[in-house]
């Protein structure tokens, strides 16, 4: 997709397992949110976006699964085997569905990028007493847990995500980017998002900030990126894309947590 060569040591189906099965483990630790107006926005958003990917990159069956986790911190992730989870956080920083869907662009190419296969490889390489078998074989195993889920984006607690390297979060922005405008979003909310991200840095950097560096050259990159991405969403709007995705009310709330 990008035409640079990568190291990829694990079966694309073996992969598929491992994030299968760190979204099991992620949905055992946390609350899911129950209020239907963010779970439909959610699922409105990143439908639109499955839309307009290559279909030979994501799971085997086509079928991806979204779920909203009852969780302040602004944090979103997507695993491979077609697995994705937006905190309820999340949608009090990306305020409208072209920002949202800017952030779901961004996780979605790093699972069909392969960025969490390539990850993996470069920690087999580095440890001599690893190789693709154990691993594959040990999707359970507690000695392979940190590794997997290091090499997946995410860390053994949930709520923590790992950073991708530079390079990955280069190629998942400007990917990201392009798959939002296909869908028929507004690719320059992706510069906005970051510019709002960017001013929250004098509070403290949230999670999701930490993990994907809000920066000048980030910001820069994209807007180098938006004339292409236009062109993709003109082309998008002239085809009749246009999702309607209603952002919950203000004053939505998880109904599991009324009295």
């Amino acid at each position: 997709m990008t035409g640079r060569r990568q190291l990829t040591l694990i079966d694309d189906a073996k992969m598929d397992q491992l994030g299968v099965a760190a979204f099991a483990s992620l949905k055992k630790e946390a609350e899911l949110n129950k209020d239907p107006a963010a779970n439909e926005y959610v699922v409105c958003v990143t439908a639109a976006i499955l839309q307009v990917i290559p279909r030979d990159h994501g799971p085997k069956d086509g079928r991806w699964e979204v779920l909203v986790f009852e969780d302040p911190t602004p944090n979103a992730f997507a695993l491979p085997g077609g697995k994705i989870g937006v905190h309820t956080g999340m949608l009090e920083v990306a305020t409208t569905p072209s920002q949202l869907a800017a952030v779901l662009g961004h996780e979605v190419a790093h699972v069909l990028l392969r960025h969490g296969n390539e990850r993996m490889s470069q920690s087999i390489l580095a440890d001599t007493a690893l190789n693709t078998a154990s691993v594959a074989a040990g999707v359970a195993a507690p000695q392979y847990q940190d590794l997997i889920l290091g090499g997946l984006g995410v860390g053994a607690q949930f709520g923590v995500l790992l950073p991708f390297s530079r390079k990955h979060e280069n190629e998942a922005d400007e990917v990201g980017q392009i798959f939002m405008a296909q869908a028929g979003f507004y690719p320059a909310e992706a510069v906005t998002l970051w510019q709002s991200m960017a001013r929250t840095e004098g509070q403290g950097p949230a999670q999701w900030q930490s993990t994907h560096p809000a920066d000048e050259t980030r910001i820069a990159r994209l807007q180098a990126n938006l004339p292409k991405a236009m062109r993709e969403y003109e082309a998008a709007r002239a085809a009749g894309r246009d999702p309607r995705c209603e952002p919950p009310p203000d004053e939505w709330v998880n109904p599991e947590a009324l009295p």
